[in-house]
């Protein structure tokens, strides 16, 4: 389990680090979305609220890849996960098996450090 975590973390950064680079260099050609698709993703352009989330997908692929901070990582990237599989179940179909992919990588990153987690898992027992 610890190959597979450790191939599964530098998929995960090369993932969130080119993607993370594409959002501010525009070095991969865009693809044709459905048109809610393409009003959606042109809205959160216009509001610049992509800029937060490829900066976001660029720090979280730089610490996959440098072995640092995993769990804070793992932790920055869960809802940009969530949120790219959702638009693409309800928007644009055509990424969603990309989408499940990378979240099953998540999976197994975080099954390997999922004891980092143990603190904020437990009940609150008092004030």
């Amino acid at each position: 389990m610890k190959i597979a975590s450790t191939i599964a973390r530098y998929l995960l950064g090369l993932v969130f680090t080119v993607f993370g680079l594409n959002g501010f260099l525009q070095f991969i050609p865009a693809t044709p979305m459905p048109p809610l698709a393409m009003q959606f993703f042109g809205a959160l352009a216009q509001s610049h609220y992509m800029v937060v989330i490829f900066a976001v997908q660029l720090a979280a692929g730089i610490l996959f890849l440098a072995t640092r901070y995993v769990p804070l990582a793992l932790t920055i990237i869960a809802p940009v996960i969530l949120n790219i599989v959702l638009f693409h179940a309800f928007m644009a179909p055509a990424g969603l098996p990309l989408a499940l992919v990378v979240l099953v990588l998540w999976i197994v990153v975080a099954s390997r450090v999922w004891t980092a987690f143990s603190g904020i898992l437990q009940p609150n027992t008092g004030a």
